[in-house]
């Protein structure tokens, strides 16, 4: 789904001011590695932006801070997720909290579950295959 010229704006400028633990994730996952998964940082889909995205598992993986226990930020995440997965996206939400503490571990995590995303897409298209 495309997004609008002003998301694509905003998404681009994420881009240069990302939190301290998407910079530490984003050195991680932008390493090319032998699965063949490629992931993009701030990408811009419909009305929101995503804090990660790798297109091959239609996966997204968003660094949850502080902000997102408020209870009128849970309303708007849920919306948000709810919408994704109307596109046939997935979210994968990690604290900033775990990403401090556990960082190759949730890197290793996140390409775990692009993998596991990858299979089941894969496995959903061969099913359809046959018509």
């Amino acid at each position: 789904m495309r997004s609008s010229i002003l998301t694509s704006k905003r998404a681009k400028a994420l881009r240069r001011e990302m939190t301290e633990p998407e910079v530490m994730l984003w050195s991680k996952l932008r390493q090319r590695m032998d699965d063949g998964l490629i992931f993009r940082k701030q990408h811009a889909i419909g009305p929101y932006i995503l804090d990660f995205f790798c297109p091959k598992a239609r996966l997204a993986v968003e660094i949850d801070g502080v902000v997102h226990s408020d209870e009128d930020q849970i309303g708007h995440d849920l919306r948000r997720d709810w919408w994704l997965g109307q596109q046939g996206v997935s979210v994968y939400r990690i604290s900033a909290s775990a990403v401090f503490a556990n960082l190759t571990e949730i890197a290793h995590g996140v390409r775990l579950r692009a993998l596991e995303r990858t299979r089941e897409e894969a496995w959903r298209n061969r099913g359809n295959a046959g018509g």
